[in-house]
């Protein structure tokens, strides 16, 4: 009887025991499911925060254009993911790392007083007259009137009577209406590719200006500004009204034909023709300009300069250069009837002068055009059409004495401001001249332009047509498409030629999608011309007949600089032209993005045995996410001594191979009723590890590759081998390679010596939530022979789908949204990889060995990939 009890006792007991044991295990699995849940998320977070950085690291290094909107986002996210990453450490250690949120916020305030808008100084009078102006002011009025000043004031050449409306006036505008908040909101999203958003925003804000009402005290000193020049001029007369913006007609941005200029301007309308220009900051071509060359809104502030109407019987444009060769010594000159509006806007015929630059007298070469129509001044106000007599139309628009005396003021100006000029003149029907302007002149320093003969084609290929001057060096091929209206500007794709018949400054908006220009009319000194030239496309205008012998969807080969247009590719002229450049750098916003990121991208913790290696050493984001990192797996896999739950869950997988492998079970990853401390392949039951596996052992591992003596040298300074890989050498690096699973989910992270691994896999029933992701970079060998490495990989993950992205010696990879059989064997590839890339950073001393080991590991995953899939 009492035997009996005893027994019952202790059955009680034991079961009681076993179920506290079966309490305690499960609590110590949702424990470390937990902490592995948020190791998880420590590592997509990691690797997405990489991914930024490497995106802002390529905008600031490549060609692609940006605006501050890419640099602001790419912070944000960057702020935002990092803070995870510390949340997602702290979770992890259980809040032993409460003060590295301060050293976040002193790295992101660093970044964010980059980012903070610095206030241009606008102070001073709203007017300022034009004989008080000279070069030095240009922050106050702009550098085209300050230039002006210059000229008139210092070189003592003739330049209309006028005044400047300043920036202290633009900021007396825009505080009035209280606009500039408005307006930042508007443009903050802005791309330039993006034609359609440009074009409705670019009209919403220029009605915005042009309707908000002009603060008194500016009207007053407008009007007064506008009295005294007439009691100047001794008569009544009108104005022309040009922009004069902080950072246009510099050396490296002309901003031409970007903003607008109102001609013939009566007293009743300066006031809305000086919000007109304001607005034209704003316009289309001026927004795709700045965005492309990294200007910020803020960079810009619009000056507006006024002069008296020059009733122009000729004007045109000249340079005091050739733009494609500074070597090529001339003077060029464009001259039309009228207005020389007509030949800066590229919309009707001119006459082509070159003079010679030791003697002006010599013209070397003239072409004169049969100027139908000229634009004239109205009778009351602003310009009109006016046909030309045909006893004019053909009869040169400038004199040979007059092109005389143009190139000797070129030569004046040249010498003054000690670089190659553009310089707008006219000339009124007395004979009189008047410059209008003169800028730095961009050449580029190539073939001479537009005033060579054409050369005899040695291109293979059907010519469509010959001749038109060379507004931009160069040649480029692409599909033809021909644009006439705004529409057609909303439809223009990448990549495509640009035809039109006139070279409109509006079309400038396009130079970012063209790969060329051609027009049937302009010419070398138009706007259109200097921007081609900016932005580097070869342009070839002026070609009379473009248009008729080029249709849409034409794919054609533009030789700019042979005058030439072919039907197909021309891949002997292709090949000599040179990558495209950045046409931002040097550029506020590219500095912008240069100053964050030496807060963001170094990376100065590299050592984790280093005594610096803290939260308080991190200088920089990716010092934080790179101890964020190594942290989490001394927390997760039991690289602190404190860290003792992986003991009680993870088991020793027994197998014939020279590492030590270890599975941590997080639900249906292997057969149910499984004891002890170890585990047997067969008892695992999750597909996505048993498929990495059999890429891990389809083929042994060799062991590490024979070096050369370099090879040896570069790995000196890291190891003299990498002996965690070698059986019977233990390190805490080597010691564990762990396996997180369940039935369709499979994490991998491995540590071989130097070279760090992280493969992920989930395969589940819904194609959208499949995914395979993978991680992999370090190594014993110098940067070099790393970072080929890295692209070996590469080369091999893209021909199996992958996407690929390097950064240094590092690789990210992913797969997505793929039925599972194709991701499978995608799988076994990085199975293999793992294995047989390891320590190969060694061996590869020259391009040539990538691609030998290219050949071989390809042959080799050929044997059991089944590339069908």
């Amino acid at each position: 009887m009492f035997g009996l009890k005893r027994f019952f006792k202790k059955l009680l007991k034991d079961d009681t025991k076993k179920i506290e044991q079966k309490v305690a295990l499960e609590a110590l699995r949702n424990a470390f499911t937990n902490r592995y849940l948020n190791f998880k998320t420590l590592l997509s977070t990691n690797n997405k925060v990489l991914e930024l950085i490497t995106d802002m690291e390529q905008a600031f290094s490549g060609s692609r254009t940006f605006g501050m909107s890419f640099i602001r986002a790419n912070c944000t996210a960057i702020s935002v993911n990092t803070y995870k990453i510390i949340s997602c450490l702290n979770k992890l250690a259980n809040d032993k790392y409460k003060e590295f949120p301060r050293v976040l916020e002193d790295i992101l305030l660093k970044i964010d007083r980059e980012l903070q808008q610095k206030k241009l100084e606008t102070g001073g009078e709203l007017v300022i007259p034009l004989e008080s102006i000279d070069k030095t002011m240009a922050d106050h009025v702009g550098a085209k009137m300050a230039n002006l000043g210059e000229v008139k004031n210092t070189v003592g050449l003739p330049v209309p009577e006028g005044f400047v409306i300043t920036t202290a006036a633009h900021e007396c505008f825009m505080e009035y209406g209280d606009l500039q908040d408005e307006i930042n909101r508007r443009i903050q999203f802005l791309e330039p590719a993006d034609i359609a958003r440009l074009h409705e925003t670019s009209f919403d804000i220029q009605n915005l200006i042009v309707t908000a009402p002009c603060p008194p005290e500016l009207e007053e000193a407008i009007l007064n500004a506008y009295t005294d020049l007439m009691e100047k001029a001794g008569h009544g007369f009108h104005v022309s009204m040009r922009s004069s913006a902080l950072g246009e007609d510099t050396r490296d941005a002309s901003f031409a034909g970007q903003y607008r200029s109102v001609l013939n301007v009566s007293r009743e309308n300066l006031i809305l023709a000086y919000k007109e220009i304001l607005a034209s900051k704003y316009s289309v071509p001026a927004v795709s300009y700045r965005l492309n060359k990294g200007f910020r809104d803020e960079d810009i502030i619009m000056c507006v300069g006024c002069m008296t109407m020059v009733d122009a019987g000729a004007g045109g444009v000249m340079y005091s250069a050739d733009p494609g060769n500074i070597r090529h010594e001339c003077i060029i000159i464009n001259a039309a009837w009228g207005l020389g509006k007509s030949v800066v806007d590229g919309g009707m015929a001119q006459d082509l002068f070159v003079l010679s630059k030791k003697d002006p007298k010599i013209i070397l070469k003239s072409e004169i055009s049969a100027k139908k129509q000229q634009l004239v001044s109205g009778a009351l106000e602003g310009i009109r059409l006016a046909n030309i007599t045909d006893e004019h139309a053909n009869k040169p628009a400038i004199t040979d004495e007059q092109a005389a005396l143009l190139g000797e003021l070129a030569l004046r100006l040249e010498k003054h401001f000690g670089a190659p000029q553009d310089i707008e003149w006219a000339f009124e029907p007395d004979g009189s001249v008047s410059i209008l302007q003169s800028r730095p002149l961009m050449v580029l320093g190539k073939e001479p332009t537009g005033i060579k003969d054409i050369p005899e084609s040695k291109v293979d290929l059907p010519v469509i047509l010959t001749g038109g001057v060379t507004a931009g060096p160069g040649a480029a091929s692409g599909h033809a498409f021909v644009v006439e209206t705004t529409v057609d500007m909303l439809q223009f794709p990448p990549g495509a030629v640009l035809v039109a018949r006139n070279s409109l400054p509006k079309w400038a908006a396009l130079l970012n999608s063209a790969v060329a220009v051609i027009t049937d009319k302009g010419g070398v000194t138009g706007h259109m011309a200097a921007v081609a030239r900016e932005f580097k496309v070869p342009a070839l205008l002026g070609t009379s007949t473009a248009t008729e012998h080029i249709r849409n969807g034409d794919l054609i080969t533009v030789d700019a600089t042979g005058c030439a247009v072919y039907a197909g590719r021309a891949e002997s002229l292709l090949e000599k032209e040179a990558e495209k450049t950045s046409l931002m750098k040097g550029s506020p916003v590219h500095n912008t993005l240069g100053n964050v990121l030496k807060y963001i991208a170094p990376l100065n913790l590299t050592d984790p045995d280093a005594s610096d290696f803290t939260p308080e050493g991190c200088r920089t984001i990716h010092d934080i996410i790179r101890f964020a990192h190594e942290m989490s797996l001394r927390e997760l896999f039991g690289f602190k001594k404190d860290a003792s739950f992986p003991e009680h869950l993870a088991r020793r997988l027994v197998i014939d191979v020279p590492m030590q492998w270890w599975v941590v079970d997080l639900g249906g990853g292997c057969k149910e009723g499984m004891k002890g401390d170890t585990i047997r392949l067969e008892d695992i039951i999750s597909g996505p590890m048993l498929t990495l596996w059999e890429g891990i052992t389809a083929m042994p591992w060799k062991g590490p590759p024979p070096i050369d003596t370099k090879g040896f040298f570069s790995v000196m300074y890291g190891a003299t081998m990498d002996r965690s890989l070698v059986p019977g050498m233990r390190s805490r690096y080597a010691d564990r390679n762990y396996f997180m699973i369940s039935g369709n989910f499979c994490h991998l992270s491995s540590r071989f010596g130097f070279h760090f691994s992280t493969v992920e896999a989930f395969f589940g029933e819904k194609v959208a939530e499949n995914y395979i992701c993978f991680n992999f970079n370090g190594g014993g060998a110098d940067n070099v022979r790393r970072e080929r490495r890295a692209n070996l990989i590469k080369l091999i993950l893209e021909k199996f789908d992958f996407w690929v992205q390097v950064k240094s010696d590092t690789v990210f990879a992913r797969l997505e949204r793929q039925e599972v059989p194709f991701l499978k064997e995608r799988l076994k590839v990085l199975g293999h990889l793992v294995m047989h890339t390891r320590q190969l950073d060694m061996v590869l001393s020259s391009s040539g060995r990538v691609n030998k080991y290219l050949e071989e590991i390809l042959k080799e995953l050929s044997s059991f990939v089944d590339v069908s899939q």
